[in-house]
């Protein structure tokens, strides 16, 4: 592709990096910014620059949050006794769209992967552990996705929680195999939450 600014080819080229988004697309959308007033464009800058700077983990968790404590977790109506184990803050999102569920979060930060390097360490499961064996829990709710990995981190979530003697559940099998939360529909994935079944119960 041939430019006629190394500024637009720069920030096209910042563009291309996102997922999904190809040199064609990202033209477009560098175009779109240019046709915006000065103001609207430091305003969309401002709001990146500040996303990467402030933004923080929650310290229960590890959801997204602008605060230590995100919003879920300090929310005095949810059942904090009830925990969804969660990939990402993509799948909260989801999960909260049904309005099915009123108990709270762990966000793994990812799915056991041993092909692409991604062991049990890799990910927020010492810290579930750890807040399991320490807070009052009446159920863990593995909702992850219909996948080889989710599978996996399932089974060795599930190895990991079994001594606690605290029911864990999954959810329904709503989401055909290879499905992931985040592109389930909302119906779908509220009834999965829930007509959840014992993990025993699914693996037979």
């Amino acid at each position: 592709m041939n430019f006629s600014s190394k500024l637009l080819e720069d920030a096209v080229g910042e563009f291309a990096k996102l997922p999904g988004v190809g040199q064609k697309t990202a033209l477009r959308l560098v175009l779109h910014l240019l046709n915006k007033e000065q103001e609207e464009v430091e305003h969309f800058g401002n709001a990146i620059v500040r996303l990467r700077k402030e933004i923080k983990h929650c310290t229960i968790c590890h959801n997204i949050s602008d605060h230590n404590i995100c919003e879920i977790c300090s929310a005095s109506k949810r059942e904090k006794e009830i925990i969804c184990v969660v990939e990402d803050t993509r799948d909260v999102m989801a999960v909260e769209n049904t309005g099915q569920y009123f108990g709270v979060y762990h966000v793994l930060g990812g799915l056991i992967s041993p092909m692409d390097g991604i062991g049990p360490s890799d990910l927020f499961i010492d810290s579930l552990v750890q807040r399991v064996a320490t807070t009052p829990v009446k159920e863990i709710i593995l909702a992850l996705s219909a996948t080889m990995e989710g599978d996996t981190t399932i089974f060795y979530l599930y190895k990991r929680l079994k001594d606690f003697q605290i029911p864990v559940t999954t959810i329904a099998r709503g989401i055909a195999f290879g499905g992931e939360l985040e592109y389930a529909d909302e119906i779908t994935l509220g009834r999965s939450i829930v007509t959840r079944v014992p993990y025993e119960t699914a693996m037979r």
